[in-house]
C-alpha cells in the first residue's frame, strides 16, 4: 500500500464544476486532469454551458479536462463534439456510451475518432460496453474510457472484475486509457491503483482525504477519541 499520495502511480482526475475549486485543484501536481458534467454543472448553478467551459480554459490550459456533449441526435452528437473540440487544445469531449434511448453511440465514437477528435467515453458500466468502444475507436487515437465502478458497487457488486476485465480488453487499442470513475470513498482510489487502471475521478469531498493515505491507525484512533470528547465537553453535556 503506497504511503503517500506521490507513491501512487495512477493519474488523479478532480470532478467538479466551480471554477475557483477547478483552478485551485489544477495547480496540485498530483492532479493531471479534471473533468465535469451536466448535472454537476446544474448543480453549481452553471447557466451557460460554453461560457463556464471557456473560462475554464482560459484558466487551465496544462491538463486535460473532458466536458459532455448532451444532445440525444446522434448527428448533433457529433456537432456538438466537434464544437466542443474547438474550444481548447486540451479538451476531451465526453460521449455517452448511448443516448438517453438506449440507442448506442459506437458510429459517433467511430467517426469522431477518426478525426482525430480527443474523447472520454462516459456512464460505462459492462464489460460489453467497454468492447463495443475499442471496437468503434481507430487505433491512433487517444481516448478515456470511463468505467462507474462506484455505481456498480452502489448494486453491489464488486467492481474490480470487471474493471481488471476492462484492462484486457483494452489492450487492444493501447492509446486508450481506463478511468475508475464515479469512487465513492478513498480505499477506491487505492484498488484502482492496485490493479493499473489508468486513471481515476475524484471530487473534492475524496481529494480532501488524500493527505491521510498511510495514516498510523493508533494516532488516528486517539485523534478520534479526542475528537469526541472534545466535542462532549464543548456542547456541555452532563450525565
Amino acid at each position: 500500500m503506497p504511503n503517500n499520495v506521490n507513491e501512487l502511480k495512477i493519474k488523479i482526475f478532480a470532478d467538479g464544476a466551480e471554477v475557483e475549486t477547478m483552478v485551485e485543484m489544477s495547480k496540485k501536481p498530483f492532479i493531471k486532469g479534471l473533468t465535469t458534467n451536466p448535472t454537476l454543472m446544474r448543480k453549481a448553478g452553471i447557466s451557460d454551458y460554453k461560457e463556464f467551459a471557456k473560462e475554464v480554459l482560459t484558466k487551465i490550459q496544462d491538463k486535460p479536462i473532458s466536458f459532455e456533449v448532451f444532445s440525444d441526435n446522434l448527428r448533433e452528437m457529433i456537432e456538438q463534439a466537434i464544437e466542443i473540440a474547438s474550444w481548447g487544445e486540451n479538451v476531451n469531449v465526453k460521449i455517452p456510451i448511448t443516448n438517453s434511448e438506449g440507442i448506442e453511440t459506437t458510429s459517433v465514437i467511430k467517426e469522431l475518432s477518426r478525426m482525430g477528435v480527443a474523447l472520454n467515453i462516459t456512464a460505462i458500466l459492462t464489460a460489453g460496453q467497454v468492447k463495443n468502444v475499442i471496437n468503434a475507436l481507430d487505433g491512433n487515437s487517444n481516448a478515456f474510457i470511463s468505467v462507474f465502478a462506484g455505481r456498480i458497487a452502489d448494486t453491489g457488486r464488486d467492481p474490480i472484475p470487471l474493471m481488471e476485465e476492462a484492462l484486457q480488453i483494452m489492450r487492444e487499442k493501447p492509446k486508450s486509457e481506463l478511468i475508475w470513475a464515479s469512487p465513492r470513498e478513498l480505499l477506491n482510489v487505492i484498488q484502482a491503483d492496485s490493479i493499473g487502471c489508468h486513471i481515476i475521478t475524484a471530487t473534492s469531498d475524496i481529494l480532501k482525504k488524500l493527505d491521510i493515505i498511510g495514516k498510523d491507525l493508533t494516532r488516528y484512533s486517539l485523534e478520534t477519541v479526542r475528537m469526541f470528547r472534545d466535542d462532549a465537553l464543548a456542547s456541555g453535556y452532563s450525565i
